[in-house]
C-alpha cells in the first residue's frame, strides 16, 4: 500500500501535469498532518526556482525552526541540489522520495549531513516521469539544467 502522504504528493504531480507542467509533487508533513502542498510550476509561472519542493515549502508559509525539525518532506522525485539545500538549511530531518530512477539528487550528501532519506521506488511516480520525458524531453532537460 502506498502511504497517504506519497499519494498526496502524487496528486500534486498530476495537478502539475494537467496544468501543462512537469509532473513532480511534494507535501510537507508535521506531526502526521500535511501543512504544505506543492508541485513543479516552472512552466506555469515562468519560474526558475519553483520546483515541487520549493512550491510546497512556500505554500506551508513561515514556520519555526522547531516545526522544521519535526517535519518530513515527501517528494515524488529525488530532490535536486537546490531543493536538497533547502532541506539542509531548514534542518528537515527526513525526506521520503517516490523514485530516484529518473533523476537522483545529491542523496549521499544529504544523508552524510544527517538527513534520513527513504526511497520508496513507487511505480506510479516512475511511470509519470517516464511518460512525461518521452513526450517532452526538451522541457525535462530544461528542468534539470541540461
Amino acid at each position: 500500500m502506498t502511504d497517504p502522504f506519497m499519494l498526496a504528493a502524487i496528486e500534486q504531480a498530476k495537478k502539475s501535469l494537467a496544468e501543462g507542467g512537469i509532473p513532480i509533487g511534494s507535501v510537507l508533513v508535521i506531526n502526521g498532518e500535511i501543512v504544505g502542498r506543492g508541485h513543479n510550476q516552472r512552466v506555469q509561472k515562468g519560474s526558475c526556482v519553483l520546483h515541487a519542493e520549493m512550491d510546497c515549502l512556500e505554500n506551508a508559509g513561515r514556520l519555526t525552526a522547531q516545526d522544521y525539525r519535526q517535519a518530513v518532506l515527501y517528494s515524488t522525485l529525488s530532490p535536486c541540489d537546490m531543493c536538497s539545500g533547502t532541506v539542509l538549511l531548514y534542518g528537515i530531518p527526513k525526506v521520503v522520495v517516490g523514485e530516484n530512477r529518473t533523476f537522483q539528487g545529491p542523496e549521499a550528501y544529504v544523508k552524510s549531513r544527517g538527513v534520513e532519506l527513504i526511497v520508496q521506488d513507487n511505480a506510479e511516480c516512475v511511470q509519470l516521469m517516464q511518460d512525461f520525458i518521452a513526450a517532452k524531453p526538451e522541457l525535462w532537460n530544461e528542468d534539470i539544467g541540461v
